[in-house]
């Protein structure tokens, strides 16, 4: 199996208290995919993209990063190959400079600082963001820190981004940044998102969450087109997909 492979077999997870997040959820994203995970509040989006990591641990089924299962043992391994930025940005931004929240990541590697240097100056050149280096992060816009929460973890160089709600809190500008960096990355993308319009810029497949279960599984045009699915799932089109209410004739235009 190839190491950009994600496998996901009969998934279950309950939270501590018992209350069911994810049940039966299965699905194989390959290299190179762009994949959306959408549904309403609840649906189990967040609980599912933390398995990829191993910050959770499933109840049953499993996860499979390439070769490696995601369990305690092998987390070193999975986390070399699958990078995430969580959706509060202050959640992933620890370190008293922006250079030293960027180098964590390789120096924890073992890199020797040469190469970490350059993993930090490549990263923040990337995301836009090198003259923030010396920078506090809690000095930073909303969306610096997004950007250089995304710079922390391209300096691992991944070859899967997980993303957790990425243009949330983001003004146009920033959230235009950041779909551009998302359409760049060369490699898998899985990105969780509320945004649908982000999805059907970046991402070809869309994965359906309603309840915990996979709903639907397919191109991104052919899921987003299918109103009673949306529906069903408490989702609405795309806002492009809309259409212009005037135009359409609905009850209420101008």
């Amino acid at each position: 199996m190839s190491h950009h492979v994600v496998e996901v077999d009969c998934l279950d997870y309950r939270y501590p208290d018992g209350t069911p997040a994810l049940h039966e959820i299965h699905f194989t994203i390959r290299h190179g995919e762009a994949v959306a995970i959408i549904g309403a509040n609840g649906a189990g989006k967040s609980t599912l993209l933390r398995h990829l990591t191993g910050i959770l641990v499933p109840a049953s089924g499993s996860v499979h990063i390439g070769d490696y299962p995601v369990l305690p043992s092998t987390l070193r391994q999975v986390r070399r190959t699958v990078g995430m930025v969580f959706q509060d940005a202050d959640d992933q931004l620890f370190m008293p400079t922006v250079y030293e929240d960027v180098a964590f990541g390789p120096a924890n590697q073992g890199l020797p600082p040469p190469d970490v240097e350059k993993r930090v100056a490549d990263a923040l050149a990337t995301v836009g963001c090198g003259h923030l280096r010396d920078r506090p992060p809690y000095r930073l816009s909303g969306g610096e820190k997004r950007a250089v929460a995304i710079a922390t973890v391209l300096a691992m160089m991944p070859d899967i981004l997980v993303m957790d709600e990425p243009t949330a809190g983001l003004d146009a500008r920033a959230r235009r940044h950041c779909i551009g960096l998302l359409k760049a990355f060369a490699h898998t993308r899985i990105v969780a998102t509320h945004d649908l319009d982000l999805a059907l810029d970046v991402c070809e497949r869309v994965i359906v969450l309603h309840e915990g279960r996979v709903e639907a599984d397919g191109a991104a045009q052919a899921i987003f087109s299918n109103t009673a699915l949306l529906e069903r799932c408490h989702l609405e089109p795309p806002l492009r997909m809309q259409g212009c209410p005037c135009c359409s004739g609905k009850p209420g235009a101008a």
